[in-house]
């Protein structure tokens, strides 16, 4: 696509809070009157691959003028993601910390909880390869118990669950270690539906999260509601977001 073109789009659309495929479509027809859907769909990709455009939901688009979500990484966290990547690397995960939301709550964080996700089977694996490089804070799909007596009471703690299959992740490359965290989209779900494992971040902050991320993050909606719908709280979370942040969701949640 032209420079010149690439522009006008962007003129075009820059002021509307969103436009269809259709307008998109025709929008290019103007100008390129034999289009075909196919080239026109390649086109999509281009855009999005590019940050130009981002899809809010499916058939639904804004000019991007958000940063896409890439949280920093830790030294501690790149280190069990090497030793992840040398004995787990053809087994699917993704790993994170919670003081990644630093950034979006209210009251700051002093400890940080590590997260990982692993694919169904590899989950006690992934607990005793831990605990022998001696990782002694390493928790296996933590009960009430553990978190209410020995979670809260440690210094780092490593929390291990499962993984669900087409779970929003990403794919991240740090000193050459190649690992996988989850995107913001998951993030948002986890801490709504995990509402024990995250109770400190509930009621006001959590509203709080999930305003901030929304208003400074490219958020793909289908991808988070689709997950949502995986841990099967798509309805309450749209009920969530229209009683407490309408404002940035009522074009995008379907009546």
């Amino acid at each position: 696509m032209s420079q010149v073109l690439e522009h006008r789009l962007i003129e075009e659309f820059k002021d509307k809070e969103f436009f269809s495929r259709d307008e998109l479509f025709q929008f290019f027809r103007y100008f390129e009157p034999e289009l075909k859907e196919g080239t026109f769909g390649w086109r999509i990709y281009d855009l999005k691959n590019r940050n130009i455009i981002k899809s809010l939901k499916r058939g639904l688009y804004a000019i991007s003028g958000k940063p896409k979500y890439k949280p920093d990484i830790s030294p501690n966290l790149l280190k069990i993601a090497k030793l992840l990547a040398v004995k787990f690397n053809e087994v699917q995960y993704c790993i994170w910390e919670t003081v990644w939301l630093n950034e979006f709550v209210k009251h700051q964080m002093g400890k940080s909880i590590l997260y990982i996700e692993v694919e169904k089977g590899f989950e006690e694996s992934v607990f005793y390869a831990l605990k022998d490089n001696l990782h002694k804070e390493v928790f296996l799909n933590p009960d009430e118990k553990a978190i209410d007596f020995y979670i809260a009471e440690s210094n780092h703690p490593i929390i291990i669950r499962k993984l669900l299959t087409r779970a929003p992740i990403t794919k991240r490359v740090e000193n050459t270690i190649k690992f996988t965290t989850p995107a913001l989209e998951k993030i948002l779900v986890d801490l709504f539906a995990d509402e024990r494992l995250f109770y400190y971040l509930q009621g006001g902050e959590l509203i709080h999260i999930y305003e901030n991320a929304l208003s400074k993050y490219t958020i793909n909606f289908t991808r988070l509601f689709s997950y949502a719908g995986r841990r099967e709280r798509e309805q309450d979370i749209k009920q969530f977001m229209t009683n407490h942040m309408f404002h940035l969701v009522k074009n995008i949640i379907n009546d």
